[in-house]
């Protein structure tokens, strides 16, 4: 260390103990502060470089998902319902006529209700068919009901591609005992979750579709209209959006 330096940093006092000048705190507070702003940089960047993503640890995937509806029918009933007919038609609604998956009618054996489930299962597959189902792609089976007094489903089923995700409610630590600066393992599951229910065509996650034909007359007609009126000056004058 230079004369100099050793000057401004200590001055011996008459009893012989070294005293700090008021010339070295604003070094020394300098010299400090660079320190912390080192540590601080340190920091981020390890906490910066661990994945925690919500996208990577609950990712949407296309992948076959089993469908199904549970529809109940009374021991005393006749046939379909009104209402068993609705329900169906709305459960139908996502089945997809150029994939043409097996729609499986599962009637129960050994319930309260065999006999009215066999007659609505079989009123269940008319309307299927109406719906524009095709006959061969429709399978009738059965299923042994747990409970021999109760009045078990008729399961209606078919397999489609769905966006989908892993499920929620994962806890593997205890939230309350972790230093970790990172999302906890269900963090943002239920958004993906919504998200991949949202979907009506999983393809548009894989890339964009074609695009439509443009509509030249349409086109033609806004530009002629554009080219007569010009800008409308309602909207020149008030181009603002409230709420």
């Amino acid at each position: 260390m230079s004369k100099s330096v050793t000057n401004i940093m200590t001055a011996r006092t008459a009893s012989g103990i070294e005293r700090m000048r008021p010339s070295a705190a604003p070094a020394l507070a300098i010299a400090f502060a660079a320190l912390l702003a080192g540590c601080a940089n340190r920091d981020s960047v390890t906490v910066g470089a661990i994945p925690d993503d919500y996208r990577t640890t609950h990712p949407i995937v296309i992948a076959e998902k089993n469908q199904k509806i549970d529809l109940p029918v009374g021991a005393g009933d006749r046939g379909m319902t009104g209402a068993q007919r609705d329900t169906l038609l709305g459960f139908l609604d996502g089945y997809d006529k150029g994939a043409a998956p097996s729609l499986t009618i599962a009637i129960p054996r050994g319930s309260a209700n065999e006999v009215a489930a066999l007659v609505a299962g079989r009123d269940f597959a008319r309307v299927a068919v109406a719906a524009g189902i095709k006959r061969n792609r429709i399978v009738m089976t059965s299923y042994q009901s747990a409970v021999p007094e109760a009045s078990a489903p008729v399961r209606v089923a078919f397999v489609a591609v769905r966006a989908q995700t892993d499920k929620c409610g994962r806890w593997p630590e205890d939230l309350l005992e972790t230093t970790d600066n990172k999302h906890y393992a269900d963090f943002g599951c239920s958004y993906q979750n919504n998200l991949a229910a949202q979907v009506a065509n999983p393809n548009d996650l894989i890339g964009p579709r074609k695009q439509s034909e443009i509509d030249a007359e349409n086109r033609g007609a806004v530009i002629d209209l554009y080219r007569t009126r010009g800008i409308s000056n309602e909207f020149l004058s008030n181009s603002e959006v409230t709420y």
